[in-house]
Order: structure tokens, then sequence, then C-alpha cells
């Protein structure tokens, strides 16, 4: 019997199998220098579909104690648990994305957008905008090749990102990650979305 795609137990025997390839095994550096130049550590922070999560534990290390970590699998955030044994269990959360409630000042997008079916974009952005506060930032990676029938990964472009995020968030960087790392080189955009949903 195949497995959905976007299932919790497709994502899990992935994580069982170690068929990870989109894990590198530490944060992303684009990711890792926005947070190395951010200075209000008391900022609540989600990282949804975070896989292993290097982010939230690089954060976490860096003294961000309001991280929340949600992922659609419980095998990743076992294995946070595992390298950092006294990040708040409560943080942790497995569920899925779309029945999340809360508000964040900060959402870190890192591999998520591009795993989901590419039918629920539209619904990401607004769910996106109602999680975060008033001019909250989403901030990360997203991809730049083209939209895949095959996936996940899905891919984008910046013209569909700016016609999806343009109706309820600000963009404020939108370009070319630089420091991309090398098996990504040039297939990254680099985004900083202010929120400028009102409910």
């Amino acid at each position: 019997m195949k497995t959905d795609k976007f299932s919790p137990k497709y994502w899990e025997e992935k994580y069982k199998n170690n068929n990870i390839g989109w894990n590198i095994g530490y944060p992303s550096t684009p990711i890792k220098e926005y947070i190395d130049q951010l200075k209000d550590k008391s900022v609540k922070v989600l990282i949804p579909g975070a896989g292993n999560g290097y982010e939230a534990e690089y954060l976490y290390n860096k003294g961000f104690t309001n991280v929340w970590v949600l992922d659609l699998a419980k095998n990743p955030l076992e294995n946070l648990k595992q390298r950092l044994p006294n990040f708040p269990d409560k943080q942790l959360i497995q569920g899925d994305f779309f029945k999340h409630n809360a508000q964040y000042d900060l959402i870190i997008e890192q591999t998520f957008f591009c795993a989901l079916d590419p039918v629920l974009r539209d619904k990401y952005v607004v769910k996106m905008a109602t999680l975060l506060k008033p001019h909250g930032k989403l901030v990360g990676l997203l991809f730049d090749f083209e939209l895949t029938v095959q996936g996940p990964p899905f891919g984008g472009c910046a013209e569909e990102y700016k016609k999806r995020f343009l109706k309820y968030f600000k963009i404020k960087v939108l370009e070319r990650a630089h420091n991309s790392i090398k098996p990504r080189n040039k297939r990254e955009l680099f985004v900083i979305f202010e929120n400028q949903f009102k409910t």
C-alpha cells in the first residue's frame, strides 16, 4: 500500500529509514547568520516542519529560550530532545501546522513550504499571517527552481512568492541567498516578510 506523501506516517518512515536528504546536520548558513544579528533573546519563535531542529538547537544554545518547534512527525522531535535534554517538552509540538494556534514574533522557514502539497500554498500564507503578531516576521529560505510535479521538495520562484505573500506581508527581503550551502547554491531565496495582516 502506498503511503500518502503528506501524512505523518510518510514522514515517520523517512526518519526511521534515514531517508532525509534535506537534513544537513547543522543550521543552514543564511538562517544562522540572520540569528547571529538578533539582539532580543526574549522573542517568541516558531519553527514549523522543523525536522531535526538544528536551527532551534542553535537558537536555544544562544540563549533564546522562547523557541517552539512544530513537526508532523514524532521522531525528529525526539532527536532534538536527545541533543537538548533541557529543552522544554511543552515547546516540542507534534501536530498539524494548519491546526496550530498561537502567536509569535518570528517564524523561521526552512524546507517546510517546499514539503507541503503545492495546493496548500495560499493556505500556508494565510496561516502564517494569523500565527504572527502584527509586524512579526517570517524569515528563512524558499527554493528557487521550477515547480515540479514530483516532490517533495517542490520548487517555486520569486514571482510566485511575491504574488502569494503580498496579500498579507510586506516584502522586506526577497533575494538570491549569497551564502547557501554548496548543494543549494543558486537554488535558494532568502526572505524576510513582515506581517501586515489585520484581524
